[in-house]
Order: C-alpha cells, then structure tokens, then sequence
C-alpha cells in the first residue's frame, strides 16, 4: 500500500479536526423554512454591562452606582437629567460596590480581597484619599441602614468574635461610632428603630423555623416577640418612622410569607398585608413618607408603593419592558432610583421624581451590537416529577425550534443554594448557549424558594435524591417538546447546582451525556466543617437540612459525590474559584483527581483570582466560552 502525499495527509487531519464542529454547527442550525438569527460570540454577550447598587448625592442631582464597564465593578456618577457616567474609582483588582454618599460629598464603599468576601468598608475622602472604617484581618462587615435624620448610619461587622456579627452606629461627619448591640448569643442583629431604644434581632432555628426578638439598649434586656410552637420562618423588616411598630413577615398558619407588624409596647401582633405567593420584603422610605413591600409572584418581583400614612397604594411608573427592582430613595424622598431587568435586556438604571412624575432612564446596559429580537423570552413551565409533584422551570428555546423541526441538544440548569431560585431575569449565559443551539431549561427543584413552604421543605433531608430525580424529570418534559434530542442533554449548574451536577453523574451515571460544575460542593462533610465563620448562626439550620458532620458522617459520604467519584462516567467540566470561602477549592481538586485516577473524561479550570463567583468580566467570559466549547465536544448528534 503505497504511503499517503504529506499535503493529502494534512488535509485527512484538518477534516477529522473540522467534522465533528460542522456537523455539529448543521444540528443546531434552523431548517431552510425557519427565521434564522444572528449568531454573536462571547465577547459581544460580555460586554453588556452589569450595574450593582445605587445611592443619591447628597442634593439629589445625582446617582452612584457600581458598573462593570471596564470589566471589573468600579463606582459611577451619572445625574438624575440623564448624561454620561463619571468614573469614581478605577480599580483594576477587587471590585467596588456602593454603600452610602455622605452629606459633604465623601462616598462609602465596600469591596473585598480577590472574592474572598471578607467586606470592608471603606470612605472616600475629598483628596480622592481611601480610608478603611473597618480595618482588621479577617473580618467582615456590611453597611446597615441610614438613620432617618441623615445623621449617622449602621454597620456590623464581626471584629470582636469571627462568628458573630455586632451592631454599631457611625455618626455623620466625624465618621466616630458607638457600639449598639453586641451579639453574644447568636441573635443577629437587624435594624435600629430611629429613637435607638430598640434593636431587632433574628434567631434562625431551621431553614423552616426562625424567631424575632427586640432588644431594649436602655435596659438591656431582650424579649422574644414570636414565641410559638412548630415550624414558623418570622423575619424581621423594619421599624416605622416613629418606632412605634416593627414590620416583619410571617408564614404562621399559611404556606406563603405575609406582612405583621408588632406594637413595640404592648408586643401585639396584626396583619398588615398578604398576597397569593411569598412577600420577601417590606420596608419604609429615607423619611418614611412611603413603604415598599415585594411580592415573589413566580420568580418574578411585583413592587408595591403605599403612602405611608394612608396605607394606600401609590401607583408605580409602567416599565417600558420587564420589572422594576430594588427600589432606593433620595434623602427628601423626592425621588427614588430602581433597576428596569428584562428577559432581553439585562438591568439598566432608572429615576422617578413624584413630583412631575416624570421617569428617566440613565443607562443602555445592552451591547448596542446585540439585536433584542435575536434573543428570547423566557418561558415559564411546569412539568411532572417522578411522584406527580409540579415542578417550576424556566425554558429558553431558539426562536426557530419548532416540533418535527431540528432536534436540538439541551441543558438542564439546576440553581444554588439549596434553596435558591432561577427567576425569569436577563441571563447572558442563557442567551449565550440558545444563541449557540441549545436549549435551556431552568429547573427550580423542590427546596426552592418562593412556591411555599410546603414545596421548600420538601428537599430537607433528601438532597442527592428526590430533588436530583426532579431534574432527571425534566428530560421527559423536554422530549415532549419535539424538538430536543433527549440523547443530547447536559446538567449544569453553580454552587448547589454544582452539587447536583455532580451527584447527577456519579448517581445516575447514565442519564445526562455531560456535565458542567462551577464551584460546586463535592463532599458534604468537608463544606459543613469548613463553612465561613460569620455563618454560625446558620449552623444548625444546615446541619438540621443536610446533615451534621459529627454525628452522620456515614449518611453524609452517602450523598457526596466525591465518595463516588469512580461511577462517573460521562465527561464534566468544573469550574473553580481560588478564593472561594463557601466551597473550598480542595473540593473540586479532590473531585477531579477522583476522576483523573480512574481515567474518566474531566476538565478543570481555575480562577486565581475569583471567589464563589465572577467578579471579573474577562474571567466570566472565559467560563462561559469553554462552557460551550465543552457541551460543543460532548454532545455531538446521535449516530
């Protein structure tokens, strides 16, 4: 046999490089009597920009706001009249988050050590000069709240005992601060009433069951204000203007959370407002003049404006496409700036002023290069479990998919938590990867907030099994769609997510053709003893859900995959972070080595810089490039 020509043999290498990526780009490509729509790459999807707080000035002129732009968070100025944003900060290593614009002008903020998410925070001074309110190793500390009259403002931090977090005041402008609760007994503190003779504080029993107790800084003495029997989630809000009641909300008697308020001397109890899904929050205005309460109406925030001394609802401006978000208002409450996110548009800024009730919109946070009618809209199902339970999820299809059409290849997208939940918000890695072919659907497994408390209990205990079996599910759902190639479904998902991930392959090692896992807890044991120190207060309420490392280890290496790594069988690729004070990186090392060691498919890639997600945008970028790369190699058309 006569030997090959050295240009034949380049060219029999180059197409056994190129088939596989061609036939693969022919099975997601829409049919000749489909729209087709624009592909765009990684880079395009990345440089839509991301925003993260807000703040007013001091005259109310203007708006701070953190922005990605660059492609790290940094603080913006942009005025309320619209115009160009102002850089603050130009930071080119930790990202910078917003916290309060004092009034002569100097700016607090907070950012952490390469997303180690120790907080800091830090003031701004008029020379440009960085100054750190917090200072120490090893602690972390958050912005509280303003105190009505612009006078001082809250911080805790947990300086004093890692495990717990303190109460102090800051007063305005000396920036000095007084101590206001210390917390010895695992009671986290909340919020201050505005007379400072109160403090709110929370008791978390269970992930179920948790209590609300008022502490008196006069006499020093704490009080239980819910008091009960059973399983009941009491969450402290706010106090009113005039601390006479504190807001809070309940699920006593009811599957859904609804408002309460509590007179502060007498300690009585009545219902200020319900609806037919969860209310998450309640909160007054700067001045008080108005209270907010959010309504999770299946995944998606409904806001409600009432006038606080009418209790009558103020009606809210109309968004042009999508829902309003995180409601801030000016010092005079003159205006209020909000965050407009929808299916196609990522959050972009907007401010409402009351009295001309005129809407400005300050920022275009999409890629101009980006058409919205070549994304999609997220669709809200529910498909049958294996024991009839419904299960939430959100679909994103091609525009192009149609039944009898292409058969398609597909992601089953599992949220963090455990009891997070995937909301109908923009998501650039789901337009990405539907841009790219692929259907995504993201389940909101039982044990996901924001359906009741009957649906979120339903996974405590259980975790590696019914809600894993909820996903595989899911696969049916898809099949009856028409146009998914139930041979070609890969599970993905982050933090929890990667959890299920993981346990999905090594459980049920045949159902799912890959698997992609973004910082994902591998072995139960390792994370419940390795948990952040700020954490303990949770303690118990993890170990009450998942397990207690002391005393159900064997129960515990029964549900970590890691234990059973050598069943794996279908490639995974796992993303991680250095950083990563929630799942430590040891857990995807030791997962990967598992996997290497019997000679299984797996890819790793590490962020040195990263913590238990992406602050960095080249960073996010890269993920989500060789996210695609990987589900483009392992899910080929079946043969």
């Amino acid at each position: 046999m006569k030997s090959l020509s050295p240009r034949l043999l380049h060219l029999l290498l180059l197409l056994t490089v190129l088939l596989p990526a061609v036939a693969q780009a022919q099975a997601n490509k829409p049919g000749p009597d489909q729209k087709m729509t624009r592909r765009y790459t990684i880079e395009q999807f990345m440089n839509t920009t991301k925003l993260n707080g807000r703040a007013f000035s001091p005259d109310e002129q203007q708006v701070l706001f953190s922005s990605n732009q660059t492609g790290i968070y940094n603080l913006y100025t942009v005025p309320v009249k619209g115009g160009k944003p102002t850089a603050v900060t130009t930071s080119t290593t930790e990202s910078i988050y917003p916290a309060a614009w004092l009034p002569d002008g100097r700016i607090v903020y907070r950012h952490d050590q390469g997303g180690n998410e120790n907080y800091h925070l830090y003031v701004r001074e008029a020379n440009g000069q960085e100054r750190d309110l917090t200072p120490g190793d090893k602690l972390r500390a958050d912005f509280g709240r303003w105190r009505r009259d612009g006078k001082a403002f809250y911080v805790l931090t947990n300086e004093r005992d890692p495990k717990f977090m303190d109460l102090y005041r800051y007063d305005v402008p000396s920036l000095q601060r007084t101590l206001i609760y210390q917390n010895t007994q695992g009671l986290d503190p909340v919020v201050a009433s505005d007379d400072e003779r109160y403090v709110v504080l929370q008791k978390t029993n269970t992930t179920l069951d948790s209590d609300v107790y008022l502490y008196r800084t006069d006499t020093k003495e704490t009080k239980p204000l819910t008091a009960h029997q059973g399983n009941m989630a009491n969450t402290p809000m706010d106090f009113d203007p005039k601390s006479r009641y504190l807001y809070a909300t309940t699920d006593d008697g009811s599957d859904f959370s609804y408002v309460v308020r509590y007179d502060l001397n007498t300690g009585k109890r009545e219902t200020v407002e319900k609806a037919n899904w969860d209310v998450v929050y309640t909160y007054f205005s700067r001045t008080g003049k108005y209270r907010v309460t959010g309504i999770n109406e299946d995944g998606r925030t409904t806001m409600r404006l009432y006038d606080a001394a009418t209790n009558k609802l103020v009606e809210l401006p109309a968004p042009p496409a999508g829902v309003i978000t995180g409601l801030t208002f000016s010092p005079s409450d003159r205006r209020m700036a909000y965050f407009v996110n929808g299916d196609r548009s990522p959050s972009d800024l907007y401010v409402y002023d009351f009295n001309n009730k005129a809407t400005k919109r300050l920022t275009n946070c999409l890629n101009p290069a980006i058409n919205p009618a070549d994304l999609v809209d997220t669709r809200t199902i529910r498909y049958q479990s294996f024991d009839g339970m419904a299960i939430p999820a959100l679909l994103y299809a091609p525009q192009w998919a149609k039944p009898g059409g292409v058969k398609l290849p597909a992601v089953v997208e599992v949220h963090g938590g455990p009891g997070g939940q995937s909301t109908p918000n923009y998501s650039a890695l789901s337009q990405y990867l539907v841009n790219n072919g692929y259907v995504v659907l993201r389940v909101n497994n039982r044990g996901s907030s924001g359906y009741g408390k009957a649906f979120y209990a339903a996974d405590d205990r259980k975790h590696g099994r019914e809600p894993l079996w909820d996903c595989i599910a899911a696969k049916k759902y898809l099949a009856s769609l028409g146009y998914v190639d139930t041979s070609r479904v890969a599970i993905m998902g982050g933090s929890y997510g990667g959890y299920m991930t993981l346990a999905a392959l090594a459980f049920t090692p045949k159902r799912f053709a890959a698997g992609v896992d973004i910082f994902g807890v591998s072995n139960w044991v390792r994370t419940l003893q390795s948990i952040p120190p700020y954490w303990e207060s949770m303690r118990k309420a993890l170990y009450e859900e998942i397990g207690d490392p002391t005393t159900e280890m064997e129960r515990l290496k029964a549900t970590s995959p890691l234990f059973h790594a050598d069943k794996i069988e279908r490639p995974l690729l796992v993303i991680q972070g250095e950083n990563d004070p929630r799942v430590i990186k040891p857990e995807s090392d030791d997962m990967v080595a598992a996997i290497k060691k019997k000679g299984g498919s797996v890819e790793y890639v590490v962020f040195p810089d990263e913590g238990h997600g992406f602050a960095k945008r080249a960073n996010e970028m890269k993920a989500y490039e060789t996210t695609l790369s990987f589900l483009n190699k392992h899910l080929q058309p079946a043969n």
